[in-house]
Parts: structure tokens; C-alpha cells; sequence
């Protein structure tokens, strides 16, 4: 047997309580380290039988073959004689099994460097595994993290017992990403690598908007109020749906909290980010009038109404226009992502324009389609007086024929 004293079970501890990695795993490394460095050293590339015991109690550890109890030896590596077997172990019998210490002298150094490698690789296997069970259970979840530092326009972000990264896409357009500063991420994948997981986060997710509000508000993470849709513009503005299932609570106004002490702290959150709390509704005009808020709304035309285009029209008065646009089409575009119509937005006097341009144009058709209809009659009345004048010329003919006939009798019977 070694002696490796207590400060292996020490350490085992230690490293149980700072990364996780079971002290079980760390001896039964160490006990695999000493069988393979056996048969290294052995010349053994098959050794079934062998296997190394720590005995916690002393701190010592040895390596032991197992052979099975036989009146008549046949393999020495497998096998031992009932008398030598006694003498290990006074109460064997037949086919019971020994295990018989076969640690050699001078092996400790040997012991130590194998072990070394083999209980290194083992920590780092074993730590790879805790961060990427830990973090694929926090896999589409919201986390606080610590800003390391900036590389490549990617973040390096601390959350935990990995560094995480956040590619540009993923951060909020003119933020400044100050390291030191902590700051709460959406863990957006876990990629396995050879090394530590890659765990990749976002500042800009839209679901960290809706973690966001099932932290700040109970009516939401009871179930009581469902947060039906969200539409994202990281850094400038959000708007997000939500549906009462009790008549009784008002969804909006549970969003917003008491003088509006909900919402301002997912705001602060969000860097003063905007954020419209629309009601959600059943009928697609009621939820585009909503959608389409703070703008006021005339009137709403669905177009289309099947799964692949939802059209609508929506009439918005004249000094309302802009809003319902936004500022480079940001509201529309936010309430088309939202309800997932196709929205057209026009003022009054832009419809009461292309009202006035269609009569124009049906008017001039009207004149058009008179003019035809004057030009054939002038056809049809052309070809009737040609007609007329082909028959009149054919009577002429006719009388002239007739009276050239009644001459030639004439001269005929004088």
C-alpha cells in the first residue's frame, strides 16, 4: 500500500465546494489513474481482475488482483490455490475470490505522475459537464452577469462559473458596455466545445422583456394576467400584449402598478427604453386599433383575412399620421410584428383623395365609353346610308334593264 496521507481528501473537498466536481469522482479518477499506470508499468494491455482500493480511514491506497478460489491452478493471473488462499484468508472456500495486493515497489513516483494527468483531465471533463448541465437548464432564461471585457465587438460577460459572450447583434445599438458593470442577459444557447461550453447570451432578446415583467408583476407569474405577444426594438421601444383570464383585474392596469411603479422599474431596467402595454383582443380590428396606439384610429378594413396574408387598412386622421407611422415606420412596424397583420396605414385625406381620383377616373371612362358607343353609331348610321345608296343604285339598274327589254318587244311586234 502508498501512503498519500489526508491532504488528498483535503483537497477533494475543497475543490467539492468550489467547482462542484464530487469528491467520489476525484477518488475513483485516482483509483483508475493507479490501475492504468499498473499496467503501463506492468507490460499488461488486459487486466480485468486489477483494480486499486483507497482506504479513507489510513490514507493509503494499493493495487489489488482479484483471483477466484481453485482446488488445481490453471491461470496464475485468475486463479489461487485453496492452501494459498488460506493463508490470506483462513475462512475461503472454493470458487470464492481474493483480492490480493500486487502493488510494486517503487511505484509511488510512477503512481503520482499518471495520477496527475489522469485526475487533471478528469476535473476538467467533469467541470465541462456541470457548466453545460447548469447552464442548458438555464437555457432560455434571464441571468445576471458581470461585464469582463470587450473583444472583437463581442462582450464578455461573467455569469457565473463561465464567461459567456454576447455577440453585437445581440447588444443594444449606442449602449456603452462599461466592464464592471453588472447587467442581466437572456442565455440564448450552449454550444459544446473541446474545452468550456459557449454559452451564448443577449442583451436585445425580446423574452427578456417578458422575464422582466413576470419578475415585477404577480398577476402575471400567478397566471392570472398572459402576456400574449411582444414586438422589440432593443434600445428604442417595445410593445407588448396582454390578456386578463378574471374579468375582474384590469391586464394593463396590473402591468403598470400603482402610479406606474411596475413599469418604471422594467423601464429603468431597460435604460429607459419606451414601452406600450396594449390589451389583447380576440377580434383583429379592436387589437390593430389597440396595436396601433397612442395614434387614435378612424376606422379599420380587413382586406385579407387567410392564415398566410393578413391585410388590413387602417384610417387614421390627418394630424395623427405621423404617429401612427413613427418615426421611420417604427410604430407600424412594431404593431405588424405584434398582431402579425399587414397594416396600411392612410389618413382621411389621403382616402378622401384617392376617393375623388377614383370618381375622376370613372368619370372620364363614362365619357370615353360614350364617345365609342356615339362613333359606332355614327358607323352603323354610315353603313346604312351606303346600304341605301347600294340599293337604290340596284332598283335604277333594275328599272333600266326592264325598260331596254320593253323597247326590244316593242320592236319586235312592229
Amino acid at each position: 500500500m502508498i501512503k498519500i496521507g489526508t491532504a488528498l481528501f483535503e483537497a477533494c473537498e475543497e475543490l467539492e465546494r468550489e467547482r462542484g466536481i464530487s469528491k467520489d469522482v476525484l477518488i475513483a479518477s485516482l483509483c483508475d489513474a493507479m490501475v492504468a499506470a499498473y499496467k503501463k508499468h506492468m507490460h499488461v494491455k488486459e487486466a480485468a481482475n486489477i483494480e486499486a482500493i483507497l482506504d479513507e480511514q489510513t490514507g493509503e491506497i494499493g493495487v489489488f488482483s482479484t483471483k477466484t478460489v481453485v482446488e488445481t491452478v490453471e491461470d496464475p493471473d485468475t486463479q489461487i490455490s485453496l492452501e494459498d488462499a488460506q493463508e490470506i484468508d483462513e475462512d475461503v472456500e472454493i470458487d470464492d475470490e481474493v483480492k490480493i495486493e500486487v502493488t510494486p515497489e517503487q511505484f509511488g513516483r510512477i503512481a503520482a505522475q499518471s495520477a496527475k494527468q489522469v485526475i487533471t483531465q478528469r476535473i476538467r471533463d467533469a467541470e465541462r459537464n456541470n457548466i453545460l448541465n447548469e447552464f442548458l437548464e438555464k437555457k432560455g432564461t434571464l441571468t445576471t452577469g458581470i461585464i469582463q471585457r470587450v473583444e472583437n465587438r463581442n462582450v464578455i460577460v461573467n455569469i457565473g462559473k463561465t464567461d459567456a459572450i454576447m455577440p453585437q447583434k445581440e447588444q443594444i445599438p449606442r449602449e456603452y458596455y462599461k466592464p464592471g458593470n453588472r447587467i442581466r442577459v437572456f442565455v440564448l444557447n450552449v454550444k459544446e466545445t473541446n474545452r468550456l461550453p459557449q454559452v451564448i447570451v443577449s442583451h436585445a432578446h425580446p423574452e427578456i422583456v417578458r422575464e422582466l415583467f413576470e419578475l415585477e408583476v404577480p398577476e402575471i407569474e400567478d397566471g392570472i394576467v398572459e402576456i400574449k405577444s411582444i414586438s422589440r426594438e432593443a434600445g428604442f421601444r417595445t410593445k407588448i400584449a396582454v390578456w386578463s383570464n378574471d374579468p375582474e383585474v384590469d391586464s394593463v392596469g396590473a402591468c403598470i402598478g400603482p402610479r406606474g411603479s411596475r413599469i418604471q422599474t422594467i423601464v429603468g431596467e431597460l435604460k429607459n427604453e419606451k414601452i406600450d402595454i396594449v390589451r389583447w383582443s380576440p377580434d383583429p380590428v379592436e387589437y390593430i386599433v389597440n396595436a396601433i396606439s397612442p395614434a387614435r384610429v378612424v376606422s379599420v378594413d380587413i382586406m385579407t383575412d387567410d392564415e398566410e396574408t393578413k391585410d388590413a387598412l387602417v384610417v387614421v386622421p390627418d394630424d395623427q399620421l405621423s404617429l401612427a407611422i413613427g418615426r421611420e415606420g417604427q410604430n407600424v412596424r412594431l404593431a405588424h410584428r405584434l398582431t402579425g397583420w399587414k397594416i396600411d396605414i392612410k389618413s382621411v385625406s389621403q382616402m378622401e383623395d384617392e376617393e375623388a381620383s377614383r370618381v375622376s377616373n370613372y368619370d372620364y371612362q363614362d365619357d370615353i365609353q360614350e364617345e365609342e358607343e356615339r362613333a359606332v353609331d355614327s358607323e352603323e348610321i354610315q353603313e346604312e346610308i351606303e346600304e341605301e345608296m347600294n340599293q337604290q343604285e340596284y332598283d335604277e339598274a333594275d328599272l333600266q334593264e326592264d325598260s331596254q327589254e320593253e323597247t326590244s318587244e316593242s320592236e319586235e311586234i312592229e
